[in-house]
């Protein structure tokens, strides 16, 4: 069959339009025999008629694999360089009390960004020696409670934020250890918006005023010095930036070494992972042994100790483990004039979902893949956008895509992928409520977050309080 000259030149027509690309779909996604997507052992037919759509579906043994793998892996690699490695999870992808808990259990500690965050990793139950807290602009009353109840460690980002937790600590009779931020100047394969170490931009200190910055923090005697951060982007391919980000952020660790104790370096997260069949993500081992060399060569270049390193894989962990269920509303063909005055044919299927639950199709342009999930189609393959129901142009799920032609209203469609920045950037634009988080296990589906109601969205209105 002929590419339809509206798709974009790395997507081939599939042989199979029913079929599931393993790289992109949890571990526990197949289809059943009667062609019905199932997730974990549960057909989403069956979970749909509980929960209703659009609704997001946790593979939680894949979750919890993935975070297992993870911290083994970087147990193994910088054991075997001579060091050890602290996991964070990064809870900023995609955050639960449940997802907190399942992360713990694995052996990671959490990073989080604000105080939402770190209120629902403490109603979890979470040790907060076990947590990290992040952001370019941590108010005062963040930055006391994170002290107050024993945060593990803050990561400074600004010179104001050195006095704040300076101040915190003495308040609390503390000592408190901190990173520093450090913008290492690696511009990070990734798209603009994601690309977080570049010289125009909010995060960190410049490695130029490294020297000056640790010298006042080791002047505090309530803090604590643990040693330098550094994360590059999201959503990365390939290792070369994390290892130039290395070589920058070793030399300056070497000569804080000088000055003081520097245990720990850590090399933040942003591992990518695959949305559609060209992606070709590391493997988890792969990352962590190739982090393990990164840092290793760095050390011996320099002649000094290898250092306790921290990574933060957040979407590494949670992104492919998860999918979202939507049901097809209407479907129409509309024709494209191309430039050279031919036309074509794009088919829009419109969901019941759109940028409130998917915002990173509108905000970074992503690209998804998506199937027909409630059955399966004999028919040719059609080139298709996904839309979502808000009144935006650019409310698109899935930009481009191949569905069995005759996709039609009431058919259930799955895009995977959609664990990180999913549900936690979801919003209720056009007074949409947010969908449902639902886990399933063996068969098993169990409600992780309710499905935000009408009620839920009126019950902040003082309006109605002056009717």
């Amino acid at each position: 069959m002929t590419a339809n000259p509206l798709a974009p030149a790395w997507l081939d027509v599939p042989t199979n339009a029913n079929a599931l690309q393993p790289t992109v779909w949890s571990k526990g996604a197949i289809r059943n025999p009667s062609g019905v997507l199932e997730i974990a052992g549960l057909d989403v037919a069956t979970l749909v008629a509980e929960y209703g759509t659009p609704v997001y579906v946790v593979d939680e043994a894949d979750t919890r694999g993935r975070a297992v793998q993870v911290r083994e892996s970087f147990d193994r690699e910088f054991a075997r360089v001579g060091s050890r490695a602290k996991v964070y999870y990064a809870g900023k992808a995609f955050l639960t009390i449940e997802v907190a808990r399942w992360m713990i259990a694995a052996g990671l500690n959490i990073d989080v960004c604000s105080g939402g965050e770190l209120a629902v990793v403490l109603a979890a139950g979470i040790d907060p020696a076990r947590l990290g807290l992040h952001g370019n602009n941590k108010s005062v009353a963040e930055i006391d409670r994170a002290v107050s109840v024993g945060v593990g460690a803050i990561v400074l980002d600004s010179l104001i934020e050195i006095e704040r937790v300076a101040a915190a600590a003495a308040k609390h009779g503390r000592i408190q250890p901190v990173r520093l931020r450090i913008n290492s100047g690696v511009h990070a394969s990734t798209h603009e918006y994601l690309a977080t170490a570049r010289e125009d931009q909010k995060f960190g200190i410049p490695l130029a005023d490294a020297e000056a910055t640790v010298a006042i923090i080791r002047s505090h005697p309530g803090l604590d010095f643990l040693g330098l951060h550094s994360h590059i982007g999201s959503q990365i391919f390939e290792s070369d930036g994390f290892a130039e980000a290395a070589r920058r952020l070793f030399a300056m660790h070497a000569r804080l070494l000088e000055g003081g104790p520097v245990p720990e370096l850590n090399l933040g997260g942003g591992f990518g992972i695959a949305y559609t069949s060209v992606d070709v993500a590391l493997s988890l081992d792969e990352i962590a042994r190739r982090f393990a060399d990164i840092v290793s060569a760095a050390a011996a270049e320099l002649g000094i100790p290898v250092p306790i390193v921290s990574v933060e894989p957040g979407r590494a962990i949670i992104g492919p483990s998860t999918a979202t269920i939507y049901e097809v509303g209407t479907v129409k063909d509309v024709l494209v004039t191309l430039p050279d005055d031919t036309t074509a044919i794009r088919k829009y299927v419109s969901v019941d979902g759109g940028m409130s639950d998917n915002i990173r199709a509108a905000l970074y342009r992503a690209d998804y893949s998506v199937r027909i999930a409630s059955r399966v189609s004999g028919a040719e393959p059609v080139l298709v956008r996904i839309a979502g129901k808000h009144c935006e142009s650019g409310d698109i799920v899935v930009h481009a895509d191949y569905l069995p032609g005759d996709v039609q209203p009431g058919d259930l469609v799955a895009v995977p992928a959609t664990g990180a920045y999913h549900w936690s950037m979801a919003n209720n634009y056009n007074y949409l409520g947010r969908p449902p988080v639902v886990a399933v296990k063996n068969g098993v589906a169990r409600l992780l977050v309710r499905r935000e109601t009408e009620a839920d969205l009126l019950s902040r209105d003082a309006g109605l309080e002056t009717k």
